[in-house]
């Protein structure tokens, strides 16, 4: 497969190592490599999401459960010093609450297919964790159920949701749900010392994401979430009957909304500081999300990223946040 010049794209998107595939055309087919000025494409492990890259230029396909892929530009990113900005994950990277919601669907699914003892199995965990609920859920219909509808699912999911994080607000029911992320105080601390601006980053709606943020930081005594984050951006709420909803499921990472968003909107900071701004994700739709985005991204363990082969779409990848800590010293 030809390769185009390194000053002209990003060397990340043409890797085929750490679990990037190259293909012979994108999932829409409407490019092949060789026609039209294509020189590669290369899709992440998991599938999700696609570089197509030209001489002089690279675009990003994004697939959608749904039923509504997009596409985005790619531009060359490199981490530079000094930092202005550290925008983190939620899920799996400062809360450790992704076995919790992958349980949720778990459940849901249960339900759907009526049997109590359904689970999953470990090759479903890069679809079921990273994306918005509805992807996750439309995963888990197709390969599951294929003659449930998505309302239905969400219904259920909803049911499941309410009851167990109620349960978890009377102190009964699953405690373990949130816990904070081994080392991330004194990370989030440093961060703090240092002056950086810190924007909180996640695909979860609010009414999933807000009870863990309180819960963890409870712990962490920590004080306000709003307070000591300069930014949190959440997929917003559900859409239900007689409610009004806010644009989060089709949006959500690996699309590069809400860490776009987080940093031009609620940092207020300029697209020319991108190589400033930091993200750090535990997940292969949130690397993608973020590196889309145009913000050099370092990958924590304990997630999916090395499953769903988006390794190499990281300037770095460290067990711990000590290892980030002393890179970005």
């Amino acid at each position: 497969m030809q390769t185009a010049p390194v000053n002209a794209i990003p060397n990340d998107v043409l890797a085929a190592a750490h679990g990037m595939r190259p293909l012979r055309e994108s999932g829409d087919r409407l490019h092949r490599v060789g026609e039209n000025g294509v020189v590669a494409i290369n899709a992440t492990g998991d599938g999700r999401v696609e570089f197509i890259a030209w001489t002089t230029h690279v675009l990003a396909y994004v697939h959608s459960a749904l039923g509504y892929p997009a596409y985005y530009p790619v531009r060359r990113v490199e981490l530079k010093k000094p930092l202005v900005a550290v925008l983190m994950d939620l899920d799996g990277t400062t809360v450790r609450s992704e076995e919790f919601w992958v349980w949720i669907i778990e459940r849901t699914v249960a339900s759907l297919r009526r049997e109590s003892a359904f689970h999953f199995e470990p090759a479903d965990l890069p679809f079921v964790s990273g994306h918005s609920v509805s992807e996750h859920l439309q995963y888990a219909i197709r390969k599951y159920c294929p003659a449930a509808t998505l309302e239905e699912a969400r219904r259920w999911y909803t049911e499941h949701t309410h009851r167990e994080l109620a349960e978890i607000a009377a102190g009964r029911g699953r405690v373990e749900a949130f816990t904070p992320a081994p080392g991330v105080k004194p990370f989030l601390l440093s961060l703090k010392q240092r002056g950086l601006k810190l924007g909180l980053v996640t695909s979860g709606l609010y009414e999933k994401a807000w009870p863990a943020i309180v819960a963890v930081f409870r712990q962490l005594d920590l004080g306000s979430p709003t307070d000591f984050y300069d930014a949190i951006i959440s997929a917003g709420f559900a859409l239900r009957p007689g409610s009004v909803g806010t644009l989060g499921e089709l949006s959500p990472k690996p699309h590069p909304w809400l860490y776009a968003e987080t940093a031009r909107v609620g940092l207020g900071l300029k697209p020319e500081q991108s190589d400033h701004v930091l993200a750090v994700e535990d997940s292969g739709a949130g690397v993608c999300a973020a590196r889309i985005a145009g913000f050099p991204t370092i990958g924590i363990g304990g997630g999916n990223i090395l499953q769903s082969g988006t390794r190499a779409l990281c300037a770095a990848y460290c067990e711990t946040f000590d290892e980030i800590a002393a890179l970005i010293a």
